[in-house]
């Protein structure tokens, strides 16, 4: 039951039976599924002790408590575990662990048993990004590895990458720190392409994991910088011939790295929610560094949970129509808030929300006051149940006596009962800043990201709220920032109150211009939200296509685009009502519209008998 892990495992082409199981539980089989059997049904799920692993064991040696029937008695048996230094078999895999420790506190380490040699799995190699990772087997299922790399967030891992890039153009070198490293693969792609503009430090809390990321390194020909809590020495390894770079490798819980020292940028990937890290994150993050967070809890942000989400995020939500964009404004408001408590402010660079996770990028922006001025975007939502019409709850201190009548439909007193619910709260503010989004595109085209590459497109049409694509031969200065006498001043979604000057003091002719930006960027406040086509659709009538559907809306006066939020979602400052108008407009009824398409195929058809041969002709005569 006890078996070392450094020997190999031997398949045979004979069929043998599970040494752990009962026949009638399974059969004798070929070896290479008995090997799958062993590695997926014993293995992951055993207790690691000194070198071995205590697997679990189903053969009819720990009877179970006898049940009473009427007049049947039998015994039921169970799975196991056996302590390789006592007799007793455990029933949990928690209870086992325990029982360990309990051994080990009493001085009890010496095995009773004969051990049998256990299989060595060799670690698989995993290229992305020309950077080089090696894996354990079941890489990508994070209870079952240490080690977790998941293949599908490589476009996370890319966008991450592009804001990491763009502030390493604003201010090198910068300090980044990737929290929860797993196989490192993160921090190495910043140090492999970024070179000397960062200072790249990797922390894990599992002692196996920052094994792997030393291997990785030195797989990648980077040098090595130790650092553990419980050791003050550091130990540097590898030649580093090709790659004068050094990576910093810190085993440390990530809260405690983030209260002991200061990083530019910072980034947060935890298995689940990142509530937990917020407020160590922005404790010492320093003035117009970047905190990067990914939120895998998609099952309460998208409203799959709603309970966790209340105890998580302290938001009431229910599942809308655009229950990705509501996802993203509940982690910021909880950034926010995080923020606020520690006397900074936040701006929103980027809110990506997809299929299996939520990435938000935000600045931050140092000063109580302006910690004041993003706690007050945090506000309630009113949204409609009946037509999904949603508006942001007024600011003020008066009660309202019936806040649903702020909505723009009708609802309310047409229908009986209750039509609308109060969600939140959540960020108000906006979810992109466009001139960052143009730079990191840029960064995209310049190191060859393809995926990032065509979401960005989406992305900065979205933050700019229209149809047209960005242009890649554009540099990111002529776009996004304007460097006059170490001034820098954001250009799209910007604030009074985040105008930042430092260094030499800028003319008054400078300012006057500046302010002048500013009223006129606010004064065109970008949408929230967004509207699926198809859930407004009107039954019997054909919708014109997406894009036709957009340009009419322009031409209506109602700034329009795509959202990466969903693919056929719309966002516009236009109201539901006139929404729908112009849907209305231009959809054709189902029936008068096939009719006319048979009217237009007789005529063409009527037209190709005259135009051909009379011998030609009954070829295509119309039926």
């Amino acid at each position: 039951m006890a078996v070392s892990q450094n020997t190999d495992l031997h398949v045979t082409d004979e069929k043998k039976p599970c040494p752990l199981c009962s026949e009638e539980k399974y059969k004798a089989c070929y070896g290479h599924k008995l090997h799958r059997h062993l590695l997926n049904f014993h293995w992951k799920v055993s207790v690691e002790f000194e070198g071995y692993r205590m697997c679990i064991c189903y053969l009819p040696c720990h009877p179970v408590k006898p049940n009473l029937i009427g007049d049947q008695t039998w015994s039921k048996l169970g799975a196991h575990y056996h302590c390789i230094i006592c007799s007793a078999t455990i029933t949990r895999r928690t209870d086992m662990i325990g029982h360990i420790n309990r051994h080990v506190n009493k001085g009890e380490t010496e095995s009773r048993f004969i051990t049998v040699p256990a299989p060595k799995y060799a670690p698989e190699v995993v290229k992305e990004s020309a950077t080089d990772v090696q894996v354990l087997p079941n890489y990508s299922t994070p209870q079952k590895t240490d080690s977790y790399f998941n293949p599908k967030m490589k476009l996370n891992r890319q966008l991450i990458f592009c804001a990491l890039a763009v502030l390493a153009k604003e201010r090198e070198p910068i300090e980044c720190l990737d929290a929860f490293g797993a196989t490192g693969i993160m921090g190495l792609q910043w140090a492999k392409h970024l070179r000397s503009s960062v200072r790249v430090t990797i922390n894990d809390c599992n002692e196996n994991s920052v094994a792997m990321i030393q291997e990785n390194c030195l797989l990648n020909k980077m040098k090595v910088k130790l650092n553990t809590k419980d050791e003050d020495n550091d130990e540097a390894m590898g030649d580093g011939e090709e790659n004068t770079d050094t990576i910093e490798v810190t085993k440390m819980d990530a809260n405690v790295i983030m209260h002991l020292r200061s990083f530019d940028f910072i980034h947060l990937d935890p298995f689940g929610t990142t509530v937990n890290y917020l407020d160590s994150a922005f404790r010492n993050v320093r003035n117009l560094g970047i905190v990067s967070l990914t939120s895998t809890d998609i099952s309460s942000l998208y409203a799959k949970a709603q309970h966790v989400a209340l105890r998580h995020y302290g938001c009431n939500i229910v599942r809308t129509e655009y229950y990705k964009e509501l996802a993203a404004r509940i982690v910021i408001a909880a950034v926010t808030r995080a923020a606020a408590r520690c006397n900074k402010g936040i701006e929103v660079l980027l809110a990506v929300a997809l299929e299996h996770f939520v990435l938000v990028v935000v600045r931050v922006l140092r000063g109580p006051s302006l910690a004041d001025d993003s706690a007050r975007k945090i506000r309630y939502l009113i949204h409609c149940q009946w037509c999904e019409e949603r508006i942001f709850q007024k600011e003020g201190n008066m009660l309202e006596e019936n806040p649903y009548q702020q909505l723009p439909c009708d609802c309310h007193g047409s229908m009986p009962g209750k039509t609308a619910v109060v969600l939140g709260p959540l960020w108000s503010g906006a979810l992109f800043n466009a001139g960052f989004l143009r730079r990191m595109y840029f960064e995209a085209v310049q190191h060859g990201l393809d995926e990032a590459q065509s979401l960005l497109k989406t992305i900065v049409c979205e933050a700019e709220c229209t149809t047209s694509k960005p242009n890649s031969t554009h540099t990111p200065c002529e776009e996004s920032k304007q460097e006059e006498c170490g001034v820098y001043i954001k250009t799209s979604n910007t604030s009074p109150e985040s105008l930042l000057i430092h260094g030499k003091r800028k003319s008054d002719e400078g300012v006057r211009n500046a302010n002048k930006r500013l009223k006129a960027e606010n004064s065109s406040e970008h949408p929230a939200f967004y509207y699926n086509i198809h859930r407004h659709s009107i039954k019997g009538m054909n919708m014109p296509k997406l894009n036709k559907f957009l340009s009419y809306l322009s031409e209506a006066g109602y700034r329009v685009s795509r959202t990466h939020f969903d693919p056929m979602g719309v966002r516009t400052n236009a109201p539901l009502a006139q929404f729908k108008t112009v849907l209305l407009k231009y959809s054709t009824p189902t029936y008068t519209g096939a009719q006319a398409e048979d009217a237009d195929f007789l005529e063409d058809d009527r037209a190709a008998v005259a135009v051909f041969p009379k011998d030609c002709a009954p070829h295509y005569t119309a039926e």
